[in-house]
């Protein structure tokens, strides 16, 4: 135990000129302090990291050689990234050959077993490519047997998450056409991202339609949590679903409606890529925005119509002499 340093007594002398009351006297007698409190003052364990002391003795672990081995280019000092000894490097005498697409969608990867799927986890992650989670058509029917869907209304990605049919939806859903047009019987109307060809067959042959548009992740969470329509968005053309299916959702031909987010908290968005806009302008993918085609035009961006050139091309004649004309 450290010791301690008990203070005097302080007794009323005649040379003092101030006197102590006799009734405080006892308190000064239990008085008593540390000599040895800022000694045993120290940081909380595991506060820093003890500093590496070298060349202080082979007893110390770290003597004679500190830790750099005998010899060696790495004990006498540092070697430089991609050194090979003085032999030409790796990447000079052989280089690099062809590119990592980012674009690849991570859909394809999905009829891969699930332990190579999660050792892929590194490439999705760095991958700018759209990752769609997979639905497949007798999962639907199965759900709609079940009575977890209404095949009677349109089914979206919010009844489909809602009825747990789906989970953790990233980018959107993609319908592929599992059990082919056996494992459907049932006619629904249903809107994803994107389809495969098979799947359209399926649910057309039914009696069905398929409509596929542009979401994006911030749409997809309101789109869960109530605050954004499922699927009507400034572009969407009223009859992409039968007329009955467009009541129930709330959506008219009104533009100031749609201007005002059809009663919900957020719009949803639509498309501004080029190969966004080149995928739902397309009519075999059933894009929502294939009724901005005109007859015979191509649904890329690119594509101009044959008599493009000669109407402009007169055009400018046209305005070349109505120039040539004037006085002044």
């Amino acid at each position: 135990m450290t010791p301690r340093i008990p203070i005097p007594i302080l007794a009323p002398t005649k040379s003092a000129s101030i006197t102590i009351p006799s009734f405080l006297l006892p308190s000064f007698c239990c008085q008593a302090r540390y000599a040895s409190i800022l000694a045993n003052l120290s940081d909380t364990p595991g506060a820093y990291n003890k500093r590496k002391r070298l060349g202080r003795g082979p007893s110390s672990g770290k003597g004679k050689t500190s830790g750099r081995g005998q010899k060696g280019q790495k004990a006498h000092g540092k070697v430089p990234k991609g050194f090979s000894g003085g032999q030409t490097p790796v990447e000079v005498s052989h280089g690099h050959y062809g590119f990592k697409n980012v674009s690849v969608l991570p859909i394809s990867l999905f009829h891969l077993p699930r332990q190579i799927i999660l050792s892929l986890t590194q490439y999705l992650s760095h991958s700018h490519g759209k990752e769609m989670s997979p639905i497949n058509l007798d999962r639907v029917q199965s759900w709609i047997d079940q009575g977890r869907l209404n095949s009677k209304l349109p089914i979206t990605l919010k009844e489909l998450c809602a009825s747990r049919a789906l989970h953790g939806v990233k980018d959107g859903v993609k319908l592929l056409g599992r059990g082919g047009s056996s494992s459907l019987t049932t006619p629904i109307n249903i809107v994803v991202s994107r389809a495969s060809r098979s799947a359209i067959e399926a649910v057309e042959a039914v009696g069905g339609t398929v409509t596929t548009r542009f979401y994006t992740k911030f749409a997809i969470r309101r789109i869960k949590q109530g605050k954004t329509d499922p699927y009507v968005s400034m572009k969407w053309e009223p009859g992409m679903l039968p007329e009955p299916l467009q009541l129930p959702v709330g959506m008219g031909a009104d533009p100031l409606q749609r201007v005002k987010g059809n009663g919900f908290q957020y719009r949803l968005p639509d498309p501004v890529s080029r190969k966004e806009i080149e995928y739902y302008r397309n009519p075999e993918k059933r894009g929502y925005l294939s009724h901005t085609l005109k007859e015979g035009e191509h649904p890329s961006l690119f594509y101009k119509p044959p008599g493009d050139a000669k109407v402009k091309r007169e055009r400018a004649e046209v305005k070349q002499q109505a120039e040539g004309s004037k006085l002044w």
